[in-house]
């Protein structure tokens, strides 16, 4: 394959066959005017009837530029220009410029556009004009009219070879930017899900120390039982974040991480007891995945399910503890769907609900959702509280 941004002086990349391609083109190209050299009159055409030294010095001229055509298209071009218009001159010419051709394709794939359509503008141009002129003027003998043909096939050969190679120049061009823009989702895509796989890690666990401190503060001389309790949450949440963060690490990193089950509709259960220690009053129901089965699902829509449900309980423990919140997971042959509610803070505490967009947990968990083609809704509810729903297709598989 030919590389594109082709600079003078710098050899073009691709098959180490093609240059030896190349060379035994302008090689074979070299013999046949080598024989135009040493042809007489017995067909009727006008012969080449100089030094058969100058014949072959012309015949290398016309050939051999051709193997290094890919390190220099537009001097080969120009070099073999120069030496078919001597060759037609000099009666030397009884094929329609394909050598011409053959140079004119790379300069249209490998040259940039400033530069080769100057060059189809002037090659075919040049090439035609010593065709006419040989058969008007030098070789008056020749009917004039009769060379027109000649002409137009010289100049279709050139002008076909150069666009050719510039839609291939274009074509390949595309295809790259395609990929380019492939790599780059595929990149985007990879970020997102590392950065909501980190938020998801880190958020939970600091929220529950966040609340558990506050209760250690507020309580700490009135009822240092209490206290007491609180610190001793946060000391055991901080030790399994810091270990969850260090194994997410290594992987990131290429180390031989401890691998760990993931996150799993199983630990719902547990998911809800952290959230009753930071003050969350949890009521789960998980209806329907006993009847349609969980191992029905695959194991990231199972994942996907058990990461919303942590970051909207996560959400309410650092927005509204100490509340009440529902969390209702129902499955069906057809979607599973996901609703977390909460009561909202207690009457008096004033604190600010957040609205969407604002939040990354509220972002990630919109994500999730449009990976498989599920809907995400949230926001306050009327009767107060906050409100999070979501819908996920059973029949669909993680996309990434």
């Amino acid at each position: 394959m030919i590389a594109y941004g082709y600079r003078p002086g710098v050899k073009t990349t691709g098959g180490a066959h093609l240059p030896l391609l190349d060379l035994a083109t302008g090689a074979v190209l070299t013999a046949v005017y080598v024989g135009f050299a040493r042809m007489d009159a017995e067909d009727g055409q006008a012969y080449f009837t100089g030094p058969f030294w100058l014949g072959c010095l012309i015949a290398a001229a016309v050939g051999l530029p051709l193997a290094v055509r890919r390190r220099r298209p537009l001097p080969v071009l120009g070099v073999i220009l120069a030496a078919l218009v001597a060759a037609s001159f000099l009666d030397l010419v009884r094929e329609p410029y394909a050598a011409a051709g053959l140079a004119a394709y790379l300069v249209g794939l490998a040259e940039p556009a400033r530069r080769s359509v100057p060059a189809l503008a002037l090659a075919p141009a040049v090439a035609g004009g010593a065709v006419y002129l040989d058969a008007a003027v030098v070789t008056p003998t020749e009917d004039p009219q009769g060379a027109l043909g000649l002409v137009a096939l010289v100049v279709l050969v050139i002008g076909g070879a150069w666009s050719a190679g510039f839609v291939v120049r274009g074509r390949r061009a595309e295809a790259r930017r395609r990929q380019r823009l492939r790599a780059e989702r595929a990149l985007e895509e990879e970020r997102l899900r590392i950065a909501r796989e980190l938020h998801d890690i880190v958020s939970h666990n600091l929220s529950l120390i966040a609340v558990k401190a506050g209760v250690a503060a507020h309580v700490g001389d009135a009822d240092p039982r209490e206290a007491v309790a609180a610190l001793k949450v946060i000391e055991e949440t901080s030790r399994s974040a810091l270990a969850e963060m260090r194994r997410t690490l290594g992987v990131l990193r290429g180390q031989d991480a401890p691998l760990v089950p993931a996150p799993d509709l199983g630990g719902l259960d547990a998911l809800a007891g952290e959230a009753r220690r930071a003050g969350v009053d949890v009521d789960l129901e998980v209806r329907g995945l006993e009847t349609q089965g969980a191992a029905g699902l695959t194991e990231s829509l199972r994942t996907t399910v058990y990461r919303i449900v942590q970051e909207a309980v996560t959400n309410v423990a650092r927005h509204a503890a100490p509340t009440r919140c529902a969390v209702r997971v129902v499955a069906d042959a057809r979607e599973i769907r996901v609703d977390v509610t909460d009561d909202g803070p207690p009457a008096g505490r004033g604190r600010p609900r957040r609205r969407l967009p604002g939040g990354h947990g509220l972002m990630g968990m919109r994500e999730r959702a449009l990976l498989y083609d599920g809907t995400f809704e949230a926001g306050p509810r009327p009767e107060g509280g906050f409100a999070v729903s979501v819908r996920l297709p059973r029949d669909r598989e993680h996309p990434v």
